[in-house]
């Protein structure tokens, strides 16, 4: 969420009516300057990690498993919003929307739908991974499906961020020095606003943090407690790294989200008594952003390493798959050879030093061969 307050875009600024300093002040000159090499790093550097993610991932889907479908996803996400970069960084140094009404609705949401885009996805991930753990036995969902699931993600995000995308306009207003300036203004009332807000939080931080730390306090119960009746521990240590590097993800979504959310929660509950400077409200709007647009930037690193992970556990799962079968198959094969009819009132249970029944080469049971050598 970013508007452009007395022409200047400030991230998730959409309520508050304080005004900045001006373009003179050394100080906002140099924040916004630090902000802008940042932020431009974070771009190139994101952007191509999230493309080298989706050509991976794509190219794999067809392929291996379908955790690919969420991982292109993410990294869908990640790259869009990173996208967003650029203007962020033109308003800065122009203090002026350039890119008109519908830059203000689409540009100014997208951050929202993504950010829900990322969090919805990761739940699945985390919901799909608990079933595989606690329910290995059941039938899982088929590549299809999942892409099903990801576009209902994707609708719901947009139904999250389609009141932002219809209450955002552009106005014009007049700065003190005579020239006109642009800025994106929310139309509704500022207890509208407020609620919209609240329920924003609730859906990209509250809600699905209380369904994934359920869901990995539950993992961790059926881990530790019965780890020791898992005999494939290299299965269940391959499993184990999935998980964890997908809980890494989480783990860094909250890290760089939740920071923003609180401070966004704060202005709009105390913004009567916030005893803030505009200076030090800068500051924390430089960090936030910072923080937001880092969580893409890092991403994909931590993707990488979760296909990783995940290419090993599926290699392993094949291998382990095939060797049972292979065993299954000699196991029949073994059993249709030693099936022999011996002759009633003789000892049906042919035996050799392993164990098992041995057939000669008469077809004849142990105790028939005993009586003929006699």
């Amino acid at each position: 969420m970013e508007s452009v307050e007395n022409g200047h875009l400030t991230k998730g600024n959409l309520s508050s009516n304080s005004s900045l300093p001006g373009p003179g002040n050394v100080n906002e000159v140099l924040i916004t300057t630090l902000l802008g090499v940042i932020l431009t790093m974070m771009c190139v550097c994101g952007t191509l990690g999230n493309i080298y993610m989706l050509a991976i991932a794509s190219r794999s889907i067809k392929s291996a498993g379908s955790m690919y479908v969420y991982i292109a996803n993410l990294a869908l996400a990640d790259l869009l919003y990173l996208l967003t970069i650029p203007f962020v960084v033109c308003t800065y140094f122009a203090r002026d929307w350039y890119f008109g009404e519908i830059g203000c609705r689409f540009l100014l949401s997208l951050d929202l739908l993504t950010m829900h885009a990322s969090i919805f996805i990761l739940t699945a991930m985390s919901v799909e991974r608990y079933r595989a753990v606690t329910s290995p036995l059941a039938s899982q969902a088929t590549k299809m499906c999942r892409r099903m699931i990801t576009a209902a993600i994707w609708s719901l995000s947009c139904v999250l961020t389609l009141p932002m995308m219809i209450m955002i306009h552009l106005r014009e207003t007049i700065s003190p020095s005579g020239s006109t300036k642009r800025i994106c203004f929310p139309t509704w009332s500022p207890d509208a606003y407020k609620t919209y807000l609240t329920v924003l939080f609730n859906t990209s931080i509250l809600s699905p943090g209380i369904v994934i730390g359920y869901l990995y306090i539950r993992l961790a119960q059926a881990y530790w407690l019965s780890g020791r009746m898992v005999l494939d521990t290299r299965n269940r240590t391959l499993k184990q790294k999935v998980l964890y590097m997908i809980f890494s993800i989480i783990l860094l979504y909250w890290a760089c989200f939740l920071p923003f959310w609180v401070w966004q929660l704060v202005k709009l509950y105390t913004h009567e008594t916030l005893s803030l400077t505009p200076l030090v409200q800068m500051y924390i709007n430089f960090c936030v952003t910072c923080l937001t647009y880092s969580n893409s930037c890092i991403n994909p690193f931590l993707y990488v390493l979760l296909t990783k992970n995940y290419k090993e556990y599926m290699a392993h799962r094949g291998r382990t798959s095939t060797e049972r079968a292979t065993f299954k198959r000699g196991a029949k094969e073994q059993s249709r050879v030693q099936k022999v009819n011996c002759p009633k009132g003789h000892n049906q249970s042919c035996s050799s030093q392993s164990g098992r029944r041995e057939i000669t080469q008469q077809g004849l049971c142990w105790p028939q061969q005993a009586i003929l050598k006699k």
